[in-house]
């Protein structure tokens, strides 16, 4: 679909640059990537580049901001070595919307496969979610006060008033005073006021009671809407703006019905009620829809299987040529028709990645080769680079595997020599057997630490001291056995 033959509602404008970090230089995001991914310097200084660059189309004149493309770029380089964490740390640290398809997923529109613009659809309804989120974590808290006091409207409704200990006195239904005798105006005034006090004196009670948990496991009956048709996608309607399922439960009334449920229970299905209620749909999904367009980060994985394969007459093979085909209104900019309304993907920006050991970039249809102008290698991870990953990152898997020991009351301690042999170890058998980088890691150490993990709750606390003698020991009839090595690690 083109945008020139489409025309789109307008939509509110939000600016971008104040719901992300896009304020950040160039190499303060490399910095921050630093954090999480290593080496890869390269790739680190186009993404950030690409990034700032966002920011920077924001302050220039509103005629030349929609002329002003985003740098797409392709990287190249073996699997595991951090082609896709650069690309989603990237998305978390701008606060964009981000989604990480497999090119190779999808075939020429007329054949059997999914529709390239179910990506566009997909990145809107992620964004959906995360606005929406958002949203509530700004309400969360009077969400949360309201949910209390409806909670006490449950537990002490006003037709469980304690009657009035006066017998010329009793409480209706509706918790109100009823004089037995003739009204006298002062002592019914002075009982309605008693029984109020005394009312909220139990509701303060109860309050206290449900702030300290002890009234979690309680029975209370509450009022749910009932869903009465599942939502169901059928093949071949990705495009359409609704599916069945959904316009039926748009034209039934919705139906309530009483349940029986804990107070725990009850609270969470109250919370997401008073969310529902506090939060704008219209307004998250403009906003979402309007972070698509100008933030949006599509992460194009594999884009190396679908390089176009000449045929005997020289055309291009379909399954793989025509994928770039329909990929590249996409890229280059269309309008996509979605669920919330038109979404325009001229400055979504698109990152392919792939290995390239057989085809290469040029092997791609020209014009999708013209729509990545930046290219940049990632190079393979040596030993060295397995120590760093080992112990440097954040979320290094030594920290991951020290956090889950600890759970447990013990301590899991690596000497430098232990996290060098298992570098060595995870080189070595790459070099061997197939490169899948940094992800063997992951395969080295769960072989090495499986008979620790399994003992661990008879081991009780303690302290796992791992050097290189006792990873030599548990790894080496791995190690030594090409055929058992081919398949543990």
């Amino acid at each position: 679909m083109n945008d020139d033959a489409v025309a789109w509602p307008t939509r509110p404008q939000s600016d971008p640059a104040a719901t992300s970090q896009d304020e950040l230089t160039p190499r303060q995001i490399v910095a921050e990537l630093d954090k999480y991914v290593v080496a890869q310097d390269e790739a680190k200084k186009a993404v950030a580049i690409a990034l700032r660059n966002r920011w920077r189309r924001q302050q220039v004149t509103e005629e030349l901001r929609d002329e002003i493309m985003p740098n797409n770029i392709i990287m190249i380089g073996p699997t595991g070595v951090g082609k896709t964490e650069i690309a989603r740390r990237l998305a978390r640290l701008a606060g964009a919307p981000f989604i990480k398809v497999e090119a190779s997923k999808f075939t020429e529109v007329g054949y059997v496969g999914r529709d390239v613009e179910s990506i566009v659809r997909d990145l809107v309804d992620i964004s959906i979610n995360m606005v929406r989120t958002e949203r509530e974590d700004d309400v969360q808290e009077l969400a949360e006060e309201r949910v209390e006091e409806r909670l006490l409207d449950i537990l002490l409704p006003s037709g469980d008033a304690p009657p009035s200990q006066a017998p010329d006195f009793v409480v209706s239904a509706l918790g109100e005073v009823v004089d037995r005798r003739e009204p006298d105006t002062d002592s019914r005034d002075r009982d309605d006021e008693e029984l109020k006090e005394r009312r909220q004196r139990t509701r303060e009670k109860l309050r206290a009671l449900l702030r300290d948990g002890k009234l979690e496991n309680k029975d209370v009956e509450i009022e749910v809407t009932q869903t009465s048709f599942p939502v169901v996608d059928f093949p071949g309607m990705e495009g359409m703006d609704y599916n069945v399922s959904e316009m039926l439960q748009d034209m039934l009334p919705k139906r309530s019905k009483r349940r029986t449920v804990t107070v725990s229970e009850a609270r969470r299905v109250l919370l997401g009620d008073e969310l529902d209620r506090l939060v704008d749909m219209d307004d998250v999904v403009n906003e979402a829809l309007d972070r698509v367009e100008q933030m949006g980060i599509v992460f194009l994985d594999e884009v190396d299987k679908i390089a176009g394969e000449r045929g005997p007459a020289g055309g291009p093979d379909v399954s793989r040529g025509g994928v770039q085909r329909d990929l590249l209104p996409i890229v280059e900019g269309s309008t996509v028709q979605t669920k919330y309304g038109m979404v325009r993907t001229d400055h979504i920006l698109f990152i392919a990645a792939g290995a390239f050991h057989v085809a290469k970039p040029s092997d791609l249809i020209p014009e999708l080769q013209g729509r990545f102008p930046i290219r940049v290698e990632l190079k393979s991870l040596t030993e060295e680079d397995f120590v760093r990953i080992l112990t440097e990152p954040k979320n290094a898997l030594l920290t991951q595997y020290r956090a889950l020991i600890q759970t447990e009351g013990a301590r899991l301690e690596f000497t430098d020599t232990g996290v060098a042999e298992v570098a060595r170890i995870a080189a070595d058998v790459n070099q061997r057997m197939e490169n899948i980088g940094a992800r063997r890691l992951h395969t080295v150490l769960t072989t090495l630490l499986e008979d620790v993990m399994f003992d661990l709750p008879e081991l009780g606390s303690g302290k796992i001291v791992v050097d290189d003698e006792l990873v030599r020991q548990r790894l080496a009839k791995v190690v030594k056995d090409e055929d058992l090595r081919r398949y543990i690690l």
